[in-house]
């Protein structure tokens, strides 16, 4: 079981997330804001945060830098509607460890969220 973050602007695509995951046994903690999602980081343990690179006022990829300054061991997965290379490369080279494309895939957000988390032990 993992402490999870899942920041998107969409609420249903958190809702969504949190449902999946849930089901897999890990506490999803979701959010809307980045201020939130990033003031609840600091105060608790986040084993993995599910990021969508395009948000409110900051990107996906920001919120990132902030949370891995504050949790350097948490691994991240990145979401996008607009996948690009460039996108990719900057996510994974700020300690994202995979990349989703929406919509969402039940099935492979699973196996990512697996796959990633096999990592932390």
């Amino acid at each position: 079981m993992a402490e999870i973050l899942a920041l998107d602007d969409v609420q249903d695509a958190t809702v969504l997330i949190g449902k999946i995951l849930s089901k897999k046994g890990h506490n999803v903690h979701t959010f809307t804001e980045e201020d939130e999602a990033i003031e609840f980081a600091k105060k608790n343990r986040i084993d993995l945060a599910i990021l969508d690179i395009k948000l409110k006022k900051l990107s996906g990829v920001e919120v990132l830098a902030m949370l891995k300054e504050h949790s350097p061991d948490m691994h991240a997965i990145m979401l996008t509607g607009y996948p690009t290379v460039e996108t990719a490369r900057e996510a994974i080279s700020l300690g994202a460890d995979e990349y989703c494309v929406k919509p969402i895939d039940r099935d492979e957000l699973e196996e990512k969220v697996e796959k990633v988390l096999q990592t932390r032990k």
